[in-house]
């Protein structure tokens, strides 16, 4: 009888450490899928001083998601508001990570003209953060006016 007992305990024993084994192999395997769902992506966020627009893609340029102030109030004075821009961001974050998207390269255009973006640019990009999207970087893409033809006429103007 007690060699009986013995031998059930061996395999008991063997039987919790393949257990063990198994649930090593499947939580490595976890691993690697949450290493592979990292997906980068580019947010384009225009702002001038009438409009917010956002503009997400992935690394290849394909469109993931584009949310302008129009689409998130009805009242135009509110569409630069910096509070629309978050809830923009919001919506723009909410469709990246549908998609898979867990970073994101940012890069902000202000109107052509100004020296600075609208006040929704700032909001926008914390809206970002705060969604859980990791900002790997921010660059200003404004254009600047570098000389550019000149102008029709002469010392008094162009006389139609």
């Amino acid at each position: 009888m007690p060699k009986k007992i013995e031998e059930k305990k061996e395999k008991i024993g063997e039987a919790e450490n393949n257990k063990q084994e198994e649930q090593e192999e499947k939580s490595e395997k976890h691993e690697e899928k949450k290493e592979k769902k990292e997906r980068m992506g580019v947010a384009y966020i225009y702002t001038s001083f009438n409009n917010t627009m956002m503009h997400i893609t992935d690394m290849a340029g394909h469109t993931i998601s584009k949310i302008t102030g129009g689409m998130s109030t009805k009242q135009d004075r509110l569409k630069a508001n910096p509070t629309v821009a978050m809830f923009v961001a919001k919506r723009a974050a909410e469709q990246a990570k549908e998609a898979g998207i867990t970073s994101l390269y940012v890069r902000i255009r202000a109107e052509t003209g100004s020296t600075a973006p609208g006040p929704g640019a700032h909001a926008a990009v914390k809206s970002l953060g705060r969604e859980g999207i990791k900002v790997i970087s921010i660059v200003d893409t404004t254009r600047i006016a570098r000389g550019g033809p000149k102008a029709a006429g002469g010392r008094r103007g162009r006389r139609v």
